[in-house]
C-alpha cells in the first residue's frame, strides 16, 4: 500500500511569505491546438519540496549532484506534536540511512495564515543528533525546518549532507507503520526542487 505525502500543486498552493506566487497558465488548448499544455512558474521551495545543501551552504551540492540512493530509504516517523524534544527522538530507533519524518499536525492548517507564522521546529541539538546518526533526509509537515533568523537548523542539517523535505502531509497515516520513503525531486540543477514524496507501507 502506498501513501501520498505530497501536497497538490495548483494556483491555490500557499507559498512561504515573501516568495513569488505560483502561476499556471495555458500554453495550448485541446479545442484550439489539438493538445493541452501549460506554463508553470514556481519557486523551487513551494509545495512539498526538497532542500539541497546549496540552499544554505556556500559551495554545497545541488540535487542533480546528489546520489539517487539518498532519495529512497527506510522511514522513521517521530511524533512531536506542538513541541520538539530530543528525548522523543532518542527513543526512536534511528539508524544510518533512515529518512526521518516529524509529525506535528501542522499540515491540517496548510491553507491558514498560522501555517507559516506559528509552527514547531527541531532544536539545534536534535539537528546535530540526526547528522551524527547519518540519516539521509529529514522531513517535516511544516512550511520550514526553521523559524529563527539565520536558519540554524537548515545549516546544521545541510552542512551534514542531510537533505530536508518540507510541506509534507498525511503523516498521520504512517503512525505505528513500517514504511519506505521515496522522495523524488525534479532533477533541477539548483538549490532545491518540488518533489513527489510517497511512503510504501510494508506488509500491507
Amino acid at each position: 500500500m502506498y501513501i501520498d505525502l505530497s501536497v497538490d500543486i495548483d494556483e491555490h498552493t500557499p507559498v512561504y511569505p515573501g516568495d513569488a506566487p505560483l502561476k499556471i497558465a495555458p500554453a495550448g488548448k485541446l479545442e484550439r491546438d489539438g493538445f493541452n499544455d501549460h506554463v508553470v512558474s514556481i519557486n523551487t521551495h513551494v509545495g512539498t519540496h526538497i532542500d539541497a545543501p546549496l540552499h544554505m551552504i556556500a559551495g554545497g551540492k545541488t540535487l542533480d549532484q546528489t546520489s539517487i540512493e539518498q532519495f529512497v530509504g527506510p522511514g522513521q516517523l517521530v511524533e512531536m506534536g506542538k513541541e520538539f524534544n530530543i528525548e522523543s527522538l532518542q527513543k526512536a530507533d534511528i539508524q544510518k540511512g533512515d529518512i526521518v519524518l516529524f509529525h506535528t499536525g501542522m499540515s491540517d492548517h496548510y491553507h491558514e495564515p498560522v501555517y507559516f507564522k506559528d509552527y514547531p521546529v527541531l532544536t539545534e541539538e536534535m539537528a546535530r543528533y540526526l547528522v551524527e546518526r547519518k540519516v539521509k533526509m529529514v522531513g517535516v509537515d511544516t512550511g520550514s525546518a526553521d523559524i529563527a533568523e539565520g536558519f540554524p537548523i537548515h545549516k546544521i542539517l545541510l552542512a551534514g549532507n542531510v537533505l530536508i523535505i518540507e510541506n509534507l502531509t498525511n503523516l498521520d497515516k504512517l503512525t505505528g507503520k513500517a514504511f519506505t520513503v521515496y522522495a523524488l525531486p525534479i532533477k533541477l540543477t539548483v538549490d532545491g526542487a518540488p518533489a513527489r514524496v510517497i511512503a510504501k507501507l510494508e506488509n500491507e
